[in-house]
Parts: C-alpha cells; sequence; structure tokens
C-alpha cells in the first residue's frame, strides 16, 4: 500500500513534469507532429469532398452544352475554381494562340502537339495542388515511431541513473521509472498510426481523381483537334488518344 501513490502519479503528464532539456524535445516533436497531421487530414478530407462536388457540377453541365462555344460562354465562367475546369480553359486558350500565333515556338509544333502541351501542364498543375500535404504526413508515419523510441531510450537512460544514485535497484524501484519511459513510444506510435492511414487513403483518393481526370483530358484533346469526342467509329481520334494517354502519364512520371 505504501506504494501505491507512486503508481498513480505515473503517466505521460507525471512523465513530461519529470523531464527536462532533452527529455523535452521528443515530446515536443511528436506533439507539433500531430497537431499538423491532423490539421491536413481535416483539410485534406474538406479538400475533397469539395474537389468532388464541384467537379461533378461541372462536369454536368459541360456534357450538357451543345458546342465549344457554349462552353467557353456559360459553363467556364460559372465554374468553380477545380482542375477539370481549368484543363478545359487551357485547352482552350492554347487552341486559340495556335489560331493566331504572336510567338514563334507557337508555329514550331503542330496544333495537336501545342494543345497536348497545354493539357499536360494543367494536369501536372492539379497533380501538384492533390499531393500538397501528402509529403508530411509520409514523413510523419515514418519519423514519428522514432522520435518516440528516441525518447524512450533517454528516459530509460535518466531512469537508470537515478536509480544509480539512490542505490536502490530493486524491481519495483526500476519498473516504474522503466515503464514510464515506454510511454513516448506509444506516443509515438499514437502520432505516425492516423498519419499513414491518412496518407494511403489520401494516395487512393488522388489516383482514383487523375485517372478520371486523365479521361476527361482525352476527351477534351479529341474535341479540340478534332471536333466532337472519342468513338469507336473514328480510328484517327483512337489513334490520338493512344497518343495522349502516353503523353500524359510520362508528364505525371
Amino acid at each position: 500500500m505504501e506504494n501505491q501513490p507512486e503508481v498513480t502519479q505515473m503517466g505521460l503528464a507525471h512523465v513530461l513534469t519529470q523531464t527536462t532539456g532533452m527529455g523535452l524535445v521528443p515530446a515536443i516533436l511528436l506533439l507539433l507532429m500531430s497537431v499538423a497531421t491532423w490539421y491536413w487530414i481535416v483539410l485534406k478530407v474538406y479538400q475533397n469532398w469539395k474537389l468532388r462536388r464541384n467537379t461533378k457540377a461541372f462536369l454536368d453541365a459541360f456534357w450538357a452544352c451543345r458546342n465549344l462555344k457554349q462552353v467557353e460562354e456559360q459553363v467556364l465562367k460559372q465554374a468553380k475554381p477545380e482542375p477539370c475546369a481549368e484543363l478545359m480553359n487551357s485547352g482552350l486558350q492554347a487552341a486559340r494562340q495556335v489560331q493566331n500565333p504572336d510567338q514563334g515556338l507557337v508555329a514550331m509544333g503542330s496544333r495537336e502537339e501545342f494543345v497536348l502541351r497545354a493539357l499536360r501542364r494543367s494536369v501536372t498543375r492539379s497533380t501538384l495542388r492533390l499531393e500538397a500535404g501528402l509529403t508530411l504526413l509520409a514523413s510523419v508515419g515514418s519519423a514519428a515511431p522514432f522520435v518516440g523510441l528516441f525518447g524512450t531510450v533517454w528516459g530509460i537512460y535518466n531512469a537508470l541513473i537515478g536509480i544509480s544514485v539512490s542505490g536502490q535497484s530493486t524491481l519495483d524501484k526500476v519498473a516504474g521509472p522503466v515503464g514510464e519511459a515506454l510511454i513516448m513510444t506509444a506516443f509515438g506510435l499514437a502520432v505516425a498510426l492516423p498519419a499513414v492511414l491518412a496518407y494511403n487513403a489520401f494516395v487512393r483518393m488522388n489516383r482514383v481523381y487523375l485517372a478520371e481526370l486523365d479521361g476527361f483530358a482525352h476527351d477534351v484533346f479529341a474535341l479540340l483537334t478534332t471536333g466532337q469526342a472519342k468513338t469507336a467509329s473514328q480510328p484517327a481520334v483512337k489513334a490520338v488518344s493512344r497518343a495522349v494517354v502516353t503523353e500524359l502519364q510520362a508528364g505525371e512520371a
């Protein structure tokens, strides 16, 4: 019963109050990692929900139009910022610039090549925006366990020094401080797990969305270069589609 007060004091809060200097660095780093991780998780969830809603609204309005002029005058002016609208706008600007080239480089390539470059740049910009924050999540997921492990090692080191100074090396005197130090490892794992799960979820969401964006880019390319959407009865358009698939995949890589 005499050890009961010491047992009730053990925990993460007790570790932090008894730790100073280098021992606080892992705890502070893990706290910052956790705040940054949950900030990006909440932000990315909201952004993906908003992106899906805006993309669906744009595509519904886009395919309801009768011609590209109606798309430019009605849909693009009212569309909210999202990758499909930006892709269409970039393609239209590129097609217009080819018809009235004001730079020598435009005339050096064919109309299809110039439009393809514009679409590929738009896809690249959208990819970079979608991947924002994923590097931080991946870094936290891989580094947090080691930061927690460092805190555990440092805590055990200080606990053993304290035990050696006091001269009490019985099991009850060793188990308490060492067990407290192990809390930092659990803290590191608790920070890393949400980051890893969120990273995998967002990577899959981005992969699915970019595949849909690639499909729309093929349709836009066909519309701007042939004047009509891809169909199975148009060999020329199918050849163009195969070429643009290769170009867009190379641009994303």
